[in-house]
């Protein structure tokens, strides 16, 4: 991996003496994602001026160019949702008889002790429940929704594997597939999610022009349906289909160890275990590798935006690195994470770099540092920066990865509403592209994990009771901070001060002429604060995201004190290009706009 070109710079400019003339010449450089500028609407210097919003500020003289990215989706904040269990929209396609008596699909109760209780079959939420509610996601200031697999799984719920019941773990017997990831045919939309007037083409479309949201599709590459322990093989399950409906893999209800190659049907899978009772795809199979690979292409095509990416570490760098550029050929600016689930940044650092094919991922290390801090509220904030690794060069780029503190897949955040709002305070304003699982901005599910609550159907009184939530009031005022602020979005983060209930950075963007940077100020305790600040402070008029409070700071100043309320943030902007040569030094030393690797 190349040294920063920051740091290279910082090393020319301190040899010259001429500090605060250095500059850098990266109209050659490369987002960490694989992206390069196309000379497409989305060309990531266009849209970073048009995500500017809040003070865009020109200048004639070149600024020295300091910024985490210049991906164009650093711009993103998204909002993730299982599309079936957010808002029932049309009970038209809820199939409440589908499976019989014994396997039937939908509202597959668990109870639980004291009236608590999970669900495993279908609730009813779809694709018109979410446009009819795509105005109460974007007010919140999200740009992008990700949304659990559009695609066409079993039509009955699964007979092998253990039963579940209320609070168990990762079993899968008598489960159905609501949540999208038991694929049969990936050329075919579920039943569930699409109505008589609303196609997934439209559903997306109408998202876009009508409410301003990007749509992310969540792509499998190394699993199908369960396909064995079945007392009696079921129709669909362990099953693939083509877009014309032909079966092209068929698991046979059979042990991987006893699948036959001989058998065309059998050479879709590898004969060894993977995850669950899941029929494992082969990745050397390059007829998978097409099937799959067009099956993406198809969605792209029909309006997805980006690619989140299931389970990546389940198939080797090799086979990613081949669909990363086969969908890069196709389209060359798109932006993909994928779910590694470790909490050792080392490992899941590996996706990230070009030659396994430049996928950023979900910053797992960042959740499990976030959920550290914000649930205890006697945490200290220094505890938080380990997992940034702004300047260790792990990450092909730390700024490109979505980070998150709630998801699907464990436990959600047992914290007080005070926490939630000090999360979401600190991850629109820390870097990383965040991203929110659907009911946090009202503490839905309180510490929940799958089993227990975790994945619930949130309905249309919870979302019209969320819009005077606490949370989402909190919400709403960052997030929307942070989409018209290209500092917020994509600026290096220099870190000022962490200490007890308090934080303190700067987030830089100096580039193509926009020179924006944000200070931001935070106070996770239930008591207010005097923040006191002595070190980099950068002469400027510095005014407030929201309010009317303004900073002077003047040159040579040596201190700076800023009050906060309890459990809160502020953010201060200045619309120009940084002065104060230690600020100058480190921002350009933490840059990183890098060369390719």
């Amino acid at each position: 991996m190349k040294l920063l070109s920051g740091r290279r710079q910082v090393f020319l400019c301190l040899m010259a003496l001429g500090l605060s003339a250095c500059g850098g010449d990266v109209s050659d450089h490369q987002s960490s994602s694989g992206s390069q500028d196309t000379g497409s609407p989305d060309t990531k210097a266009e849209k970073n001026l048009e995500s500017v919003g809040v003070g865009q500020h020109m200048t004639e003289e070149k600024a020295p160019e300091i910024f985490g990215t210049d991906h164009h989706f650093a711009k993103e904040s998204i909002y993730f949702l299982l599309t079936d269990r957010f808002v029932d929209g049309d009970p038209a396609n809820n199939f409440e008889d589908q499976g019989g008596e014994v396997y039937f699909t939908f509202n597959r109760h668990l109870p639980g002790p004291d009236g608590a209780h999970a669900n495993i079959g279908y609730m009813g939420g779809d694709f018109k429940g979410v446009l009819n509610n795509a105005d109460y996601i974007s007010d919140m200031g999200f740009t992008s929704v990700w949304m659990t697999p559009i695609l066409d799984n079993p039509d009955a719920a699964f007979s092998g594997d253990k039963e579940v019941t209320y609070g168990a773990g990762y079993q899968d017997g008598f489960k159905t597939g609501y949540h999208g990831y038991w694929a049969t045919n990936f050329y075919k939309v579920d039943e569930h999610l699409e109505s008589q007037d609303l196609d997934f083409k439209t559903f997306v479309s109408r998202m876009k022009n009508e409410h301003d949201l990007n749509f992310i599709l969540d792509i499998v590459g190394n699993h199908g349906s369960p396909s064995y322990t079945m007392p009696e093989a079921q129709p669909e399950f362990g099953k693939i289909y083509d877009e014309s409906g032909k079966l092209v893999a068929d698991h046979q209800n059979l042990h991987p160890e006893d699948l036959d190659y001989s058998n065309p049907l059998h050479r879709f899978f590898r004969k060894s275990t993977g995850l669950a009772k899941l029929s494992e795809l082969d990745p050397e199979n390059p007829e998978v590798m097409d099937y799959l690979v067009n099956s993406y292409i198809k969605w792209l095509d029909q309006g997805a935006y980006a690619i989140r990416v299931d389970t990546i570490k389940e198939q080797p760098h090799s086979f990613w690195k081949k669909v990363s550029d086969r969908l890069r050929a196709h389209r060359p600016d798109i932006f993909m994470f994928g779910e590694s689930y470790s909490f050792d940044a080392n490992f899941i650092a590996e996706h990230t770099k070009p030659e396994n094919g430049a996928y950023s991922v979900l910053d797992f290390p960042g959740r499990e540092a976030m959920i550290k801090v914000f649930e205890n509220p006697s945490s200290d904030y220094s505890e938080i920066k380990d997992y940034l690794h702004l300047e260790s060069g792990v990450y092909q780029n730390p700024y490109e990865l979505v980070t998150f503190f709630d998801n699907h897949d464990m436990s959600r955040m047992n914290a007080t509403d005070e926490g939630f709002i000090n999360a979401i305070n600190w991850l629109f304003t820390s870097r990383g592209i965040p991203a929110v699982y659907y009911g946090s901005e009202v503490n839905f599910m309180t510490g929940m994990p799958e089993h227990r609550g975790n994945r619930n159907y949130f309905g249309q009184e919870r979302v019209d009771a969320a819009k005077s939530h606490p949370i989402r009031t909190a919400l709403k005022s960052i997030a929307n901070i942070r989409k018209n602020s290209v500092a917020l979005q994509s600026g290096v983060q220099v870190n000022l001060k962490f200490e007890g209930g308090t934080a303190a950075f700067y987030r830089v963007f100096q580039k193509d002429g926009v020179n924006q940077t944000a200070l931001v100020l935070l106070n996770k305790s239930a008591d207010a604060a005097t923040l006191n600040l002595s070190d980099m402070l950068n002469p400027g008029t510095w005014t407030a995201a929201i309010g009317e409070e303004v900073l002077e700071v003047v040159s040579g100043q040596s201190s700076l004190s800023i009050e906060l309320q309890p459990n809160s943030v502020k953010v201060f902007i200045l619309d120009e290009a940084i002065s104060n040569p230690k600020l100058l030094q480190r921002a350009q030393t933490l840059s990183y706009a890098r060369s390719p690797s």
